[in-house]
């Protein structure tokens, strides 16, 4: 199971990914909250779609949180990691389903 966090480009740290009993998540805590965010994504985007601007403005969240973190501003918990990998996946996974929309009606 731990080969497909890696094949999905996951560093699958432990430091940085969640237990249950005693096993490690095949995906950080970050790539957990951006998978679970995708099915949503996808889920919503067929009922209701919500404008690019702020799908870029959720993925920016994540990309603040990791930055905060690499420049040794504010060390991000696992908790933190999976809330902004949830809102920066969602808005993140949005602008590729925009994509796709566009690329299949251009069909």
């Amino acid at each position: 199971m731990m080969e497909l966090g890696s094949k999905l480009g996951c560093h699958q740290r432990p430091e940085r990914s969640f237990f249950i009993k005693g096993y490690q998540f095949p995906v950080c805590a970050r790539c957990t909250g951006v998978i679970i965010s995708a099915i949503l994504a996808t889920i919503l985007f067929i009922k209701k779609r919500m404008p690019i601007r702020v799908c870029m403005e959720l993925s920016s969240v994540m990309l603040v949180d990791w930055g905060l973190q690499y420049l040794n501003i504010k060390e991000s918990t696992n908790f933190r990691r999976f809330a902004t990998g949830l809102i920066g996946g969602f808005g993140y996974s949005t602008i590729h389903l925009y994509f796709y929309y566009f690329c299949v009606r251009k069909l």
